[in-house]
C-alpha cells in the first residue's frame, strides 16, 4: 500500500478512577493519518485509536509498560474484541487524508480475560463486586509513619482499611474488593510499589 505522509494520535482519559470503579471504561483518541487512499486512513486510524483507548482506558488498573508492549504486539483483530462499542464525531476526510475524535468503551470482561492471558498484572475487577473484600499485605520501613501515610491515602480516597494482623513491620488488612483498585492507583500515584500474588495484593514503599 501508499506510504503514511503523517500519523498522529492524542489520547484522552474520560474515565475517572476514583469512586467510579464500576464505570465505563471510556477514553477518546483524536487522529490524524494520511496515506494513499481516505479509505486505507480511516482504517489504520481505527485500529491505532483502538489500540490507544485501550491504553488509556485500561492503563489506570494495569502495569502500564506491559500493558503497552501487549497491545503494540497483539493483532487487530483481537483488539475488535475487547471494543463494547464505539462512536466518532468531527470526522473530516479528503482524498488521502482521515480525522476525526474516536470515543470507545472497553469491554471489562474481556479486557480482564485479555490482559490476565497476556500475563499483564491488573487490578480490574468485574463491577460486581459488591460485598466481597480483598486481602492487602503492607511492609513498613517505618511502622509509625509508613502506616499513618496508607491510612490517610486510604482516608482521602473514602476506603476503610479492615486490620487484621500486625508481624513486625508487615501489616495485613481487608478492603472491599470494589476499592481495592482504587487503593492500588491512590499508593501507587504516592511512590508505593505494588504486586499482586495470586489476588493478594502487596504494597512495599
Amino acid at each position: 500500500m501508499g506510504t503514511i505522509i503523517r500519523f498522529l494520535v492524542f489520547g484522552a482519559v474520560m474515565l475517572v478512577a476514583g469512586g467510579a470503579f464500576g464505570a465505563p471504561l471510556t477514553a477518546t483518541a483524536h487522529v490524524n493519518v494520511t496515506s494513499d487512499t481516505a479509505a486505507t486512513a480511516k482504517n489504520m486510524a481505527m485500529d491505532e485509536a483502538r489500540r490507544q483507548v485501550i491504553v488509556d482506558a485500561l492503563s489506570p488498573y494495569a502495569d502500564s509498560t506491559a500493558l503497552r508492549a501487549a497491545v503494540k504486539n497483539e493483532k487487530s483483530a483481537v483488539l475488535t474484541t475487547l471494543i463494547e462499542s464505539s462512536g466518532i464525531s468531527g470526522e473530516k476526510q479528503s482524498d488521502t487524508t482521515y480525522s476525526a475524535n474516536i470515543t470507545m468503551t472497553v469491554d471489562r470482561n474481556a479486557a480482564r480475560n485479555w490482559l490476565v492471558s497476556n500475563g499483564v498484572q491488573n487490578w480490574l475487577g468485574d463491577g460486581d463486586d459488591a460485598g466481597h473484600e480483598s486481602w492487602v499485605v503492607v511492609s513498613l520501613n517505618n511502622k509509625l509513619t509508613d502506616w499513618s501515610r496508607v491510612r490517610r491515602i486510604a482516608a482521602d480516597n473514602g476506603i476503610d482499611l479492615n486490620t487484621k494482623t500486625i508481624d513486625g513491620n508487615q501489616m495485613t488488612f481487608r478492603v472491599p474488593a470494589a476499592r481495592r483498585g482504587a487503593l492500588t492507583i491512590a499508593l501507587r500515584d504516592a511512590g508505593w510499589h505494588y504486586q499482586d500474588r495470586d489476588g493478594v495484593l502487596y504494597i512495599s514503599k
